[in-house]
């Protein structure tokens, strides 16, 4: 009998399970005995359970942090380490297949066309080159369209599975209690919430078969809302991706944003309202380059504060949604934005009072500016959150997280604004028409969608 190869997947806790469950899970050839982890705090040191695995893992499969690569393959019996996760430089892809080669492994980058699950619904994926584009307020502005002609739409969303992975094999999410009963992290909320109060469901998880076949029995089209830059789990029959004007020149140089922008049917530059035109042409001109068949259009990003007058000349705590500043490279984000607009006397920088589970984010990423990014992986983080903002001495704050961070919290000493930020079109015929367009060539009267494939 022939020997199974030996495989390490690197990941996140998040495309790695999925590469797992499309590449591994049913194929008595492969045997992988590691995940790694990174990015993801409190990943390292579990298992991958048995019941996800299948039989042909009985122990599960151990997770280690990403540090411990070397040792791994130092054991000499690697054949093949595949990289799984997202919105990292390419050079920090190249360093790690490096070390990965320099073992006498192969190292893989496994691809669309090996992990992209078909569905029997339509599919419009919403992707981006970076984290922090604006995936999900698009996601959103589409959703309120597509109802309006009528039909029934689900959000799949990408995996976020930090809890009990057994038990999140597949998530639907209609409604606060839906959150608090799954013991959702800040970052599941700030990523579900918005959908839910807008009125879809979400659906998230680790099966993602079983995942998309729950969100098809209830919808009649399907929308992919993005994680970070990374391509989807569904096969799309439009990809939309997003690149921010904010950041131009990251079209290229991040894995795997560049290929999404690449695959894309549509690239959206989004935040154009807020960049200067000479950056928003460096983009247009960047997507044409990289991707000449895509149509290009520009989105603009509004951002409103509950009330912005309780700013106005006061000492003001900006609270930033987390993953935009710390996977996304951001110094400041949209709440941001608006506490300066609005004439706050002054932006507080939450280093001078950070409580320690907080004061370890901002050594791990220098980069930030004065602004507290909505850490919450753990109670224990979920804590010196609020305690930080509790010391802050601030007058008033702002909470550019998605998620309403005074029900999560509790009560404050101060009051709490938020900023929110929605997506508006700035061409007469931007996205919303082409969606029209396609969704037309493709509609069989009332019996709904005439099959195709990408």
């Amino acid at each position: 009998m022939t020997a199974r190869r030996c495989a390490i997947i690197l990941g996140a806790a998040g495309r790695d399970f999925h590469v797992f469950n499309t590449l591994f899970r049913e194929d008595p050839s492969r045997d992988c005995v590691a995940f790694t982890a990174a990015q993801i705090p409190g990943i390292a040191g579990r298992r991958y359970p048995a019941a996800l695995a299948g039989p042909l893992y009985p122990d599960g499969v151990p997770i280690h942090d990403e540090s411990e690569l070397p040792a791994l393959l130092a054991r000499g019996d690697v054949d093949e380490v595949l990289f799984a996760y997202s919105d990292v430089p390419q050079v920090h892809v190249t360093r790690l297949g490096a070390m990965v080669l320099a073992a006498g492994a192969d190292f893989v980058l496994p691809g669309p066309r090996a992990t992209m699950l078909p569905s029997r619904r339509p599919v419009i994926a919403i992707c981006a080159v970076r984290t922090g584009c604006g995936k999900s307020q698009v996601t959103r502005w589409l959703a309120a369209r597509l109802r309006a002609r009528g039909l029934r739409v689900a959000v799949l969303r990408h995996p976020m599975p930090y809890g009990d992975l057994a038990a999140q094999a597949v998530q639907r999410f209609a409604s606060a209690a839906d959150l608090d009963a799954a013991a959702c992290t800040i970052e599941e909320r700030e990523e579900y919430e918005p959908h839910i109060a807008a009125g879809q469901p979400v659906f998230a998880g680790v099966d993602y078969a079983r995942i998309i076949a729950a969100a098809e029995a209830e919808a009649d089209i399907l929308l992919w809302d993005g994680g970070n830059n990374d391509f989807p789990f569904i096969r799309p029959d439009l990809l939309i991706v997003l690149a921010d004007a904010l950041r131009p020149g990251h079209e290229s140089g991040w894995h795997p944003g560049e290929a999404v922008l690449r695959m894309a049917d549509v690239v959206l530059v989004a935040k154009a309202n807020a960049a200067p035109a000479s950056d928003v042409e460096r983009v247009v001109a960047a997507a044409h380059a990289l991707n000449p068949r895509a149509a290009v259009l520009r989105g603009a990003s509004r951002v409103t504060l509950d009330d912005a007058a309780a700013l106005g000349g006061r000492r003001v705590l900006v609270v930033e949604d987390g993953p935009t500043l710390t996977h996304g490279g951001m110094a400041t984000g949209a709440g941001y934005a608006a506490a300066v607009d609005a004439e706050a006397a002054a932006i507080l920088d939450p280093r001078g009072f950070a409580a320690p589970g907080i004061a370890e984010v901002f050594l791990a990423y220098p980069h930030l500016g004065p602004v507290l990014p909505a850490m919450g992986y753990d109670p224990a983080q979920r804590a010196a959150l609020a305690a930080t903002i509790a010391r802050s001495g601030a007058e008033a704050v702002v909470a550019g997280t998605p998620i309403d961070l005074g029900a999560l919290l509790g009560p404050m000493p101060m009051p709490l604004v938020r900023a929110r930020y929605s997506f508006e079109e700035m061409e007469a015929h931007g996205l919303g028409s082409l969606v029209d367009a396609w969704l037309n060539r493709r509609m069989v009267g009332a019996q709904g969608f005439e099959p195709w494939t990408r």
